[in-house]
């Protein structure tokens, strides 16, 4: 408690001990600036001497302009100029494992272009908030509260929230999945799904089958893990089941886990057909090998009818890992994501899931299950479908007119990929950036450092005008670096 270490001795006037046991409190940062003293009368009663002898000291004080007083308010430490010295300084990059190091280096927020006012920016793949009834939230944020009060505002289960999890259990039966002998754990996002998978089911130096290229927060999950990465190389159809044939018998049985996005495939936009996902499925199933199945966007199917998760084929089996995610369907700010599979397995990572961050928030999970289960979300996936289903269209056109392509890749979602010929997208983004358009360039998704002639561009929060008008800029700014090659 301050002022719990003073003693007043009879040496000196007591204005002047307390006077200075403040200066001395405010130079060793003990009080920081702009911090609230308390009253002189509160002070006087504290330390059970006179008033007077504190008005003196907090006098004195103002003078030198060491504190301050704000009329109504009280008086604060005002220690903006005065010099705390430390001779202590570490330098914390001696201290850094290696799980910092990559995730520090592989971190685009911090690394790639930054957007800035007046841009137009093609980075984003994340929902338009616009697009979203804030009233249906609200209403499940009322209703839930109406229901169940402060129990929302308790610590909750490391499993979640079991109304909810009741709910993506048929959730997921409605996708085909029989989820018999399996269970559901709520986690933070697919990025805490993953790294929870990946930080508790492998070690140091496994090996992790993917395509490449693939999500760029998947590759520094597992690098940062250290775990050795196995790319399998895709093409304007997808998969190329050739060169995954040829990794399997090249590595044999060294492979630890495969990670595939199946569905609007991150960063190619690829839909794999319902003959490829068992014949990838049976591939991992004969060698033996899990799989781990990025959900991502599912529910803006919009090019062809529903195609069945990889995660169907597994009925009554238990070598596929699926994680789950509403950030990219309803908005990012809604951390809520899922990991479905093996029971067992469930319970071991609901006990790494308590030691870490011990539960997805109740009082989220709570206004979600409350939105999902009185109809609100069928009504919005209907609504996005169109919406960006329109949105990806006049993309693809405008690609078509104002761009030379090798390759438009992608089947619908929130972004399209390009294949340029003999362009540096890296370069293309540097001279796209001084005319106030950006995009990703396309190596950021690659394990093995090829697509430096790619780029995605983010569709969802751009207007038709800006789309256009982006789109043109990267096609006259193509046609520049083509002539002056």
């Amino acid at each position: 408690m301050l002022f719990s270490d003073l003693t007043i001795n009879d040496k000196e006037p007591i204005y002047v001990q307390i006077k200075k046991y403040l200066e001395e409190m405010i130079a060793k940062g003990l009080l920081p600036h702009n911090s609230k003293l308390p009253s002189t009368r509160e002070l006087s009663l504290i330390l059970k001497v006179s008033r007077n002898s504190i008005i003196s000291a907090y006098e004195e004080l103002k003078s030198e302009g060491i504190i301050y007083s704000v009329s109504g308010k009280g008086t604060f430490v005002n220690s903006e100029n005065t010099i705390i010295e430390s001779h202590w300084k570490l330098d914390y990059k001696n201290f850094e494992n290696d799980y910092m190091k990559i995730s520090n280096d592989m971190d685009i927020m911090k690394n790639e272009v930054r957007w800035k006012a007046g841009q137009i920016s093609f980075k984003s793949i994340s929902p338009d908030g616009e697009l979203f009834d804030m009233e249906e939230l609200k209403k499940s944020f009322l209703n839930r509260f109406n229901l169940e009060g402060h129990k929302l505002l308790n610590y909750g289960y490391a499993q979640g929230y079991k109304p909810l999890i009741d709910y993506l259990h048929g959730y997921m039966n409605k996708k085909g999945v029989n989820t018999y002998g399996k269970d559901i754990l709520m986690v933070n996002g697919f990025t805490e799904g993953l790294n929870l998978i990946i930080s508790t089911l492998t070690n140091k130096g496994d090996y992790i089958l993917c395509e490449n290229p693939t999500h760029n927060t998947s590759i520094k999950i597992m690098k940062s893990h250290g775990l050795n990465i196995i790319p399998v190389d895709m093409n304007e159809n997808g998969l190329d089941f050739d060169d995954l044939k040829k990794k399997l018998k090249q590595y044999k049985d060294k492979i630890r886990f495969s990670y595939i996005t199946p569905s609007y495939h991150n960063p190619t936009g690829i839909v794999m057909s319902p003959e490829n996902r068992y014949k990838f499925y049976n591939l991992m199933k004969k060698n033996n090998i899990p799989i781990i199945e990025d959900g991502f966007n599912e529910e803006l199917l919009y090019s062809s009818s529903h195609i069945f998760p990889i995660c169907s084929l597994d009925n009554n089996s238990n070598g596929v890992i699926y994680i789950g995610s509403f950030s990219k369907i309803l908005f990012p700010g809604l951390r809520i994501g899922w990991i479905l599979c093996d029971k067992d397995l469930i319970t071991r990572l609901e006990s790494v899931k308590r030691s870490t961050n011990i539960h997805v928030s109740f009082l989220d999970q709570g206004i979600l299950y409350d939105y999902l289960q009185n109809g609100a979300f069928e009504k919005y996936i209907k609504k996005t479908r169109k919406f960006y289903g329109d949105k990806f269209n006049f993309a693809k056109e405008c690609v078509k007119k104002y761009i030379k392509t090798e390759h438009i890749i992608g089947d619908g979602g929130l972004h399209l990929f390009l294949e340029l010929k003999n362009i540096d997208t890296r370069n293309l983004l540097e001279k796209c950036y001084k005319k106030d358009v950006i995009f990703m360039p396309g190596d950021l998704f690659y394990i093995d450092n090829k697509g430096k002639n790619t780029l995605r561009l983010g569709l969802s929060r751009l207007s038709d005008m800006d789309i256009e008008k982006g789109i043109k800029i990267i096609g006259e700014t193509i046609d520049e670096l083509n002539i002056n090659a």
